[in-house]
């Protein structure tokens, strides 16, 4: 060995730059030899998303099949996590069943297979609620989108107002396949809701994220300027949208935030904790298409 040099080493470098370089070829004589398939299947792919992307019942389609095959992944996935949370949502569940019995005409239990239905002897509007497991959830993104285990069959369409066993906001049903559906959360940038403040029933608009992500805080806007708000006071929804009016939504945690439109805006602390949320009930409103053809009625030529 001279001048500290290693021949061993030498030798053993070279051998692995060849054994690379006879790799690097033998791979492009694999390509080369089935050029063709691997075109075939690069243009098949550019197809399907040209297809997906300009046609409306294929994208719609696509959506409601990719929701059929994730839903179904997530709930067998879901199955361990249910069985750790198992004591605290029988607890949930066994409140809530006792809370309904006391508060909602008519109602002597909750069963997530079957429909529950309800009357609100105010507006003679009859409502069902529909228990659901939430197979997956995300509350990490700027648009949260959850997944629930029922879908068409199960009467579910796309606008549904859900809420959770605490009878707190949950959000809207977007997407719906036969089995399963997903719930536009109202921690997503699009989610609007009417909302009032209880004590004095001043009209505003809840949403999420205006000023931060926190999961547990959202945002009343759209407040008139004249209303005196406190830390404290309870919103709930006003009945103008989808859910019936006097569903739980959160406590006012800060007050009086003017903005530059003549309006007020507050931040309030939400009672749903969307971080362990596991049922959910789907409001279904009997009415709920009766009213829309009044409101947006079809225009005909």
């Amino acid at each position: 060995m001279e001048n500290g040099i290693n021949p061993f080493s030498i030798s053993h470098h070279t051998s692995s730059i060849y054994h690379l370089l006879l790799d690097m070829r033998n791979l492009w004589i694999f390509i080369s030899r089935y050029n063709a398939f691997f075109l075939f299947i690069i243009f098949f792919l550019i197809g399907v998303y040209l297809t997906i992307k300009n046609n409306s019942y294929q994208r719609s389609v696509t959506l409601n099949s990719t929701n059929e095959v994730v839903g179904n992944a997530y709930s067998r996935l879901n199955v361990f996590k249910s069985y750790i949370n198992l004591g605290m949502v029988n607890d949930s569940l066994a409140a809530e069943n006792a809370k309904l019995k006391t508060t909602l005409l008519g109602l002597t239990t909750i069963d997530s297979a079957k429909d529950v239905k309800v009357i609100d002897t105010t507006t003679n509007q009859q409502y069902t609620y529909l228990a659901a497991k939430v197979v997956k959830n995300s509350i990490t993104l700027r648009n949260n989108v959850m997944t629930i285990n029922k879908g068409t069959l199960s009467g579910l369409e796309t606008g549904m107002a859900v809420i959770s066993p605490q009878r707190g906001v949950v959000g809207f049903i977007r997407d719906v396949s036969e089995h399963f559906a997903t719930i536009q959360s109202l921690l997503h940038k699009d989610t609007k809701i009417s909302v009032i403040i209880k004590k004095n029933n001043a009209l505003g608009s809840l949403v999420w994220g205006e000023n931060n992500f926190d999961i547990r805080k959202a945002f009343i806007k759209e407040v008139p300027n004249h209303i005196k708000m406190s830390v404290g006071d309870t919103v709930v929804t006003s009945g103008f949208g989808k859910f019936p009016a006097g569903i739980l939504v959160g406590r006012l945690s800060k007050t009086n935030v003017a903005t530059n439109d003549n309006f007020l805006s507050a931040e309030l602390n939400l009672f749903n904790d969307f971080s362990t949320l596991q049922y959910v009930y789907v409001i279904k409103n009997k009415l709920a298409k009766e009213q829309d053809l009044l409101e947006n009625p079809v225009k005909v030529k």
